[in-house]
């Protein structure tokens, strides 16, 4: 009792604890730094030299044994300090050091391993993980073979209880990870709704498909190739689209694609002398200068489509079922239209816009209107898997053909008919509830 208590291995042990608990502070600084660093941002350091962000994309590529590497060297340094911290409270304080070894080391260990150094690893992800990615490679070489063997400890008893790990399973969550900072951001309002839209729209071209978003046939303005060329002309002169398609006998027949340019083109060749201009014109034949006809399956993704379009060099195809029956029209405009929004130009009269707003509050739209392009407008979250447009959605909840006047409240709004055409719904009168 009376020998001295801090005497050479009082002070060796107590130096040994401090090292050990810089030691489990750079572990766990580590572990948030790599894990919390922006693999995007390491991407363009390590494409401008950075060697130290090029080691940090190389340690964490697996990054199940780099977490198990770092969690072992962690806790090896934290069980060590603990020991040696308790070894050396019962020498100075006896039975009581126990207790009050645990609660000086419960202390030690979260403020300055634990809380400090996470905290400055999370608010400099990239530039702290660059700085530890030399160090951390040689312990994940040095505790691979611990770290494997524990690894397949893990999965056989995982597998046991029917749990697989899929080792590229976070390659799938990039687009839900992108998804969700855009909301995060738009909710914070660090991300405008137009950036918000643009990109959320090119990430879903892949899963959408051109039946959602095409002009149904009800809509396609077409031309009779059979015609006499004065109304075939008249009708091109007249119609604000550029490329029609051409019939012969029956709509559901069509035997090309005429466009405006190609045809007046053509007709001003066969324009002859003033004298002759209606002899010279009735011998004109429109399938000269037609197209022939592009079909496409209504179950073509609009990534797939714009790429066809891109290689075809073409912007227009027709598209059709399982059994060859038209079904709409898609554009190339029809697809960028998902991801910038509405497309305009002057020949756009405005007039007809699908959705308006009224004194009330409540939103007129038109039936026709996608529900994607609703969502989009007024940032709502009706669904879309049942429906593509309002009227089909109203349709599919209310399980009838309704009528003129009729009001339905599903999903939060309240859906009320404003006007019918025949069987289709032509206007709503929308409000959230």
């Amino acid at each position: 009792m009376d020998a001295p208590v801090a005497d050479a291995a009082f002070w060796i042990t107590a130096g040994a604890i401090f090292f050990l608990l810089i030691l489990s502070g750079f572990f766990s600084g580590s572990e948030t730094a790599l894990t919390a660093a922006s693999r995007g941002k390491l991407r363009a350091q390590a494409d401008r030299g950075s060697r130290g962000a090029s080691r940090a994309l190389r340690v964490t590529e697996d990054s199940e044994r780099l977490i198990g590497s770092v969690l072992l060297g962690n806790n090896l340094v934290n069980i060590l300090a603990t020991s040696l911290a308790t070894a050396l409270f019962t020498r100075a304080f006896g039975e009581s050091g126990v207790a009050l070894a645990t609660l000086v080391m419960t202390l030690l260990v979260l403020i300055f391993a634990e809380v400090l150094p996470k905290t400055y690893a999370i608010t400099n992800a990239e530039k702290a993980a660059s700085a530890v990615a030399r160090p951390i490679s040689i312990v994940v070489t040095v505790f691979s073979p611990v770290v494997s063997a524990v690894r397949w400890l893990v999965r056989g008893v995982l597998r046991i209880f029917g749990v697989r790990i899929d080792p590229d399973s976070h390659i799938l969550a990039i687009r839900e990870e992108i998804e969700g900072a855009l909301q995060l951001g738009r909710s914070e309002g660090v991300v405008e709704k137009e950036d918000r839209d643009r990109i959320l729209g090119a990430l879903d071209l892949s899963e959408r498909t051109v039946e959602e978003i095409m002009l149904h046939r009800s809509g396609i303005e077409m031309i009779d190739s059979e015609a006499s060329p004065d109304e075939i002309l008249r009708q091109c002169l007249e119609s604000p689209y550029t490329r029609l398609p051409l019939f012969k006998g029956d709509q559901e027949n069509i035997v090309g694609i005429v466009h405006a340019k190609e045809l007046l083109r053509a007709i001003y060749q066969h324009r002859g002398t003033p004298e002759s201009v209606a002899t010279d014109l009735a011998a004109f034949e429109v399938m000269e200068v037609a197209m022939p006809p592009y079909f496409i399956p209504e179950t073509t993704t609009l990534d797939d489509q714009m790429r066809q379009f891109l290689r075809r060099h073409s912007h227009f195809a027709l598209v059709v079922d399982e059994y060859g029956t038209l079904q709409g029209l898609i554009t190339l405009e029809d697809i960028l239209e998902e991801i910038v929004g509405e497309i305009t130009d002057e020949f756009d009269t405005g007039e007809g816009l699908p959705i308006a707003k009224g004194d009330d509050g409540a939103f007129l739209v038109d039936g026709s209107m996608t529900i994607r392009d609703l969502n989009r407008a007024n940032e709502w979250n009706l669904p879309d898997e049942e429906a593509n447009t309002v009227a089909g959605l109203v349709i599919h909840e209310a399980q009838i053909i309704p009528s003129a006047g009729q009001v339905f409240s599903f999903h939060g709004f309240r859906f009320e008919v404003v006007t019918m055409e025949q069987n289709r719904i032509a206007t709503l009168k929308i409000r959230k509830l």
